[in-house]
């Protein structure tokens, strides 16, 4: 609890794999010690008192625990959890991965070039092999990728959608491209061709878009196949609250 800020990330075999650890008892129950009450009594009890000034600094972000509740049951991801998570890929990549800010779609699609040509000027687009760049439209998250190798970009939605801006931002980046040298790849990838990928997971309900695309980036970035589904939703949003207070990605 001290060390996530709340049992939002616990689970039943977390507690129980810490009690055998420190108690060397594999049979709770012949105690008559009921796990899963014990913890919905502690999460009761401390609803209401949450660890004081509890918070995660990483790199330039600072995720409250109000941010990481987002990431509770069936929430909306904010985009602090997405840009914070998309840091943890990159580290994880050792930077051969690009994940751009949820902003920089937003910024482009308002102000175009000049309000993002600043954004990259340290980074060495051209050395990545394969650029995230989530996209957030009213209150759907999904994904844009390129990826250098195959010279296509990739578009990767949870609940099949077309991606109706995607002529829009394409105009806007190779109108751009010869101004900036670091754009002229996009401007090659747009002319590579553009996919929407059959058969990737997708989403039962209304509330996990963002969750589904920060699975995406960690599968794409590390070259996992995408073998999870809407049943994995709760496991992973527990996964993600942990790798984020841990500060690196679990294996």
């Amino acid at each position: 609890y001290i060390k996530y800020g709340s049992f939002i990330p616990l689970s039943e075999t977390d507690v129980l794999e810490y009690l055998k650890m420190k108690g060397n008892c594999d049979n709770f129950s012949k105690l008559g010690l009921n796990i899963q009450r014990e913890m919905a009594q502690y999460k009761a009890a401390l609803a209401s008192a949450p660890v004081a000034g509890f918070m995660v600094i990483y790199n330039k972000h600072t995720l409250s625990l109000e941010d990481l509740g987002t990431l509770e049951d069936q929430n909306w991801i904010n985009d602090q959890i997405i840009n914070t998570y998309g840091d943890l890929i990159m580290e994880a990549t050792q930077h051969s991965v690009h994940f751009f800010n949820s902003f920089f779609h937003k910024q482009l699609d308002a102000k175009g070039y000049d309000g993002v040509k600043r954004w990259t000027k340290k980074v060495d687009l051209f050395s990545k092999w394969l650029l995230l760049i989530p996209i957030h439209l009213e209150i759907h998250w999904s994904l844009v990728t390129v990826t250098m190798a195959t010279k296509t970009i990739n578009y990767f939605d949870s609940q099949g959608i077309v991606f109706r801006h995607t002529a829009d931002v394409s105009d806007k980046l190779s109108f751009h491209a010869k101004h900036h040298f670091e754009y002229i790849f996009i401007w090659l990838c747009i002319n590579w061709g553009s996919l929407t990928p059959q058969g990737i997971p997708q989403q039962k309900n209304d509330s996990d878009c963002g969750v589904f695309v920060l699975e995406y980036c960690r599968c794409l970035s590390v070259k996992k196949p995408l073998l999870f589904s809407q049943d994995d939703m709760p496991r992973i949003r527990k996964r993600i609250y942990k790798e984020l207070c841990d500060r690196h990605l679990n294996s």
